[in-house]
């Protein structure tokens, strides 16, 4: 499974407003020039996530995004679910072999018990302890 700039892009500014939770409204434009990202990018990338009541908007002036819950209340899952749709590595209702079928089953359930356990407040807190794990697998 492949996540795209969608979701990589929307845990971005989920993270950013996970950051400045409690401080008021943070600007898509502030995101943006930060992150070096397009704005404009950005603005169809939370229409979903306000849509599915993760963020709320504040207009005005001052405006901007907020979290609708807490950082600790939001996973990862719920943030690439909105963005990507289903977790899925293939589409294994149409495979006809079982242990096949059981394989991407698990891997599905890997994926999916990583995203949700893993809260925003626990990636704003991520502290980087050196460990190189740039490992690459071929298969």
């Amino acid at each position: 499974m492949k996540i795209s700039t969608k979701g990589r892009y929307g845990l971005t500014i989920m993270m950013e407003l996970a950051s400045k939770y409690g401080e008021g409204p943070t600007s898509l434009k502030s995101i943006a020039e930060k992150h070096q990202l397009s704005e404009h990018y950005l603005e169809q990338l939370v229409a979903p996530l306000r849509n599915s009541g993760l963020v709320k908007s504040i207009r005005g002036a001052y405006g901007g995004y907020i979290l609708s819950k807490t950082p600790e209340e939001i996973s990862s899952g719920d943030v690439i679910r909105v963005l990507e749709g289903p977790i899925s590595p293939v589409d294994f209702t149409e495979e006809d072999d079982p242990a096949k079928r059981d394989l991407w089953v698990r891997i599905r359930d890997s994926i999916a018990e990583v995203l949700d356990s893993t809260m925003l407040s626990d990636l704003i807190s991520y502290k980087d302890e050196g460990q190189n794990d740039n490992y690459m697998f071929y298969i």
